[in-house]
């Protein structure tokens, strides 16, 4: 029996690849007082990428997390970590315009959504999360730039 490769999925993730300088602010709008960096870049074996993100503040851990396939059903999967220990397993979408991830559990839901531009080399994107049990609701918006 012939197995499905992950080519075609691997394929959607190339709009990522890159380094990225990001601006941050609150749902109100206020800016947050630092940038930050993601630097997202294939592995070695090409069947996987790696994501590594810096935020200018301190509440805001160092993260690592690896984006993968299956390639039979073309869906995808990021495992995160940080610096505090966290660790989360996030299901994840992506296509010409949009990329998303998302997450159902303790110790609240979250979903991250980020649109393309036309160009690719703009993101505009925010993380919503549902505390308490509520609904999901903005937790921060971000604007992704690729500088290379």
């Amino acid at each position: 029996m012939d197995q499905p490769t992950a080519e075609t999925a691997l394929r959607a993730l190339e709009p990522l690849i890159g380094t990225w300088d990001l601006a941050i602010a609150w749902p109100d709008g206020t800016p947050w007082p630092g940038g930050g960096r993601q630097v997202i870049e294939w592995l070695p074996d090409h069947a996987h990428v790696i994501q590594r993100g810096e935020i200018d503040l301190p509440e805001a851990p160092a993260s690592v997390a690896i984006i993968g396939c299956d390639g039979a059903k073309g869906t995808f999967t990021q495992l995160y970590s940080d610096e505090r220990g966290v660790c989360r397993i996030y299901d994840m979408s992506i296509d010409d315009t949009e990329w998303q991830l998302w997450r159902q559990g303790e110790p609240f839901e979250q979903r991250f959504v980020g649109r393309f531009s036309n160009d690719g080399r703009t993101i505009t994107a925010r993380w919503e999360a549902a505390k308490s049990g509520g609904e999901l609701e903005t937790d921060f918006d971000m604007v992704w730039t690729k500088v290379d």
